[in-house]
């Protein structure tokens, strides 16, 4: 009998095992799961970090891409445009070429256990690192960048003489953080890539995807550059089913949607959505917002104090995208000899201070079935939730007459429920939310209880015995206990 008992178990086991293996094809690959962390973690840092740290340069357009100064090379070379072109001709001469930066990209001053050690204090809880951008400029020791660029093209054969990703990798992973890799799928002006698209996705893209994975195990890659080749010219889902199937990252690793022209906002499932300077997505499907503290990705050094978000503006980006069961990965510039501008590093510690008291109404949440409640009036009309929709969610929380304004933000925990005000208010009226008799409700961060009672359909809470510089006076968390 137990001699059958386990060879029905191992049966099961290489059945379950033989369940679990991913065709290079949609419908295969949608049926893996989103791995669990990437739901409860929310909260990312987004590093552009290239030779475009050199020139560090964008005119500053909000909501354009034209304001990306990690597209440098292209704007001069490609679009010539006139900004970039006018900046480029005056700093460095009309016959100075974008590869001359390269001996200029030192990375000096990088010190990966700084950078990790404020990567942690931001609270966020995976990071997520450019390994080669759209200039095909490679962090990490890449043979086939050298090869087929004909020259020193990543980091450890160029002029910084370091594995900068790897470098990082280890001090991230040693503060708890996960550490994943941003790559572009196709790069500009490499050489091959012009001559013969085939074979730089077999000879060149292929193989340095998997050097990149075998080498660093990511437990996220974010795609980009998609936009020129379809996904089956790509062989995307060749490359996917390896990583699900064989690579040493199979079970943890979570990819974006960016796998071919034809895939973006789609195949959710084997991928989350991404937006970018957007309005975001809604809890039906998994996505993630990324944006800058200003107005580009990479460090540009046109930007101004007036074009960076406040601190408080970011965390209320944090609360909204999470209350509607987003991800938000929040990017950062570094300059070309390996600093954290001081105004990011303050930016990211001061949301850090707001997630130690409040986190448990962020990490492991999930949205409730609506995301937050508007004030009495019209609602503003919502821009179209697309790319670079110029959304501000600060702009929503103002109260204006004549106008709704949004008044709380909702997230939910198990059986508890989490208000959050974007300010103080004597009282709140929770519209639709009826609590049992058992329900109570403190504030994070303080051992006040407050006072709770139902109004017909509705609750009312009671902040009016709250006495100044007790709790915040923006972005209080209320935690209704067992109110679900």
């Amino acid at each position: 009998m137990k001699n059958l008992l386990f060879l029905l178990l191992l049966l099961f086991n290489i059945n379950m095992a033989a369940a679990q293996k991913f065709e290079p094809n949609w419908e295969s690959l949608n049926k893996r799961k989103m791995p669990e962390w990437f739901h409860n973690d929310k909260f990312g840092i987004f590093i552009h970090w290239g030779l475009y740290a050199v020139p560090s340069y964008a005119p500053v357009i909000p909501n354009s891409g034209d304001s990306y100064a990690e597209w440098y090379w292209y704007r001069v070379q490609q679009d010539k445009q006139k900004d970039y072109v006018a900046f480029h001709d005056k700093n460095y001469g009309t016959d100075f070429l974008y590869p001359q930066f390269e001996p200029m990209f030192k990375a000096e001053m990088f010190d990966p256990q700084q950078w990790a050690n404020v990567l942690k204090k931001s609270g966020a809880r995976y990071v997520v690192l450019t390994s080669k951008h759209h200039e095909g400029y490679c962090l990490w020791n890449s043979a086939e960048a050298d090869r087929d660029w004909g020259r020193p093209w990543n980091a450890v054969t160029g002029t910084p003489k370091r594995d900068l990703l790897g470098d990082l990798t280890n001090a991230v992973r040693a503060e708890g953080l996960k550490m994943g890799y941003y790559y572009s799928l196709y790069e500009w002006f490499n050489p091959l890539w012009l001559k013969d698209k085939k074979r730089f996705v077999s000879e060149h893209m292929f193989p340095q995807f998997k050097d990149l994975i075998t080498k660093y195990k990511p437990s996220i890659i974010f795609s980009d550059g998609e936009w020129e080749l379809p996904d089956t010219a790509w062989h995307s889902p060749e490359l996917l089913a390896w990583l699900f199937n064989e690579s040493p990252v199979a079970k943890e690793v979570v990819v974006d949607d960016r796998w071919g022209s034809n895939t973006r906002g789609k195949n959710n499932g084997a991928t989350y959505t991404t937006s970018e300077y957007g309005s975001g997505m809604d809890a039906s499907v998994i996505w993630e917002e990324s944006q800058g503290i200003g107005h580009s990705y990479g460090y540009n050094r046109n930007e101004k104090l007036e074009d960076y978000k406040s601190s408080h503006d970011l965390i209320l980006m944090l609360i909204d995208i999470v209350s509607r069961g987003g991800n938000l990965l929040l990017d950062i510039g570094p300059t070309a000899d390996g600093r954290i501008p001081v105004i990011m590093q303050q930016r990211l510690t001061d949301i850090g201070n707001w997630l130690k008291i409040n986190g448990e109404a962020i990490y492991g949440t999930t949205a409730y079935q609506y995301p937050y409640q508007w004030s009495a009036g019209p609602k503003p009309q919502k821009k179209k939730e697309s790319y670079m929709a110029g959304y501000s969610i600060a702009e929503l929380v103002v109260p204006k007459k004549d106008t709704a304004s949004i008044a709380a933000f909702f997230t939910k925990k198990g059986k508890d429920l989490f208000c959050i005000l974007p300010a103080y208010v004597p009282q709140i009226r929770l519209q639709n939310i009826h609590v049992p008799a058992k329900a109570a409700v403190t504030i994070l961060g303080s051992k006040k209880s407050l006072v709770i009672k139902n109004a017909g359909n509705d609750c009312i809470i009671d902040l009016s015995g709250l006495k100044p510089g007790e709790v915040p006076a923006e972005l209080l968390v209320l935690k209704i206990k067992d109110a679900l």
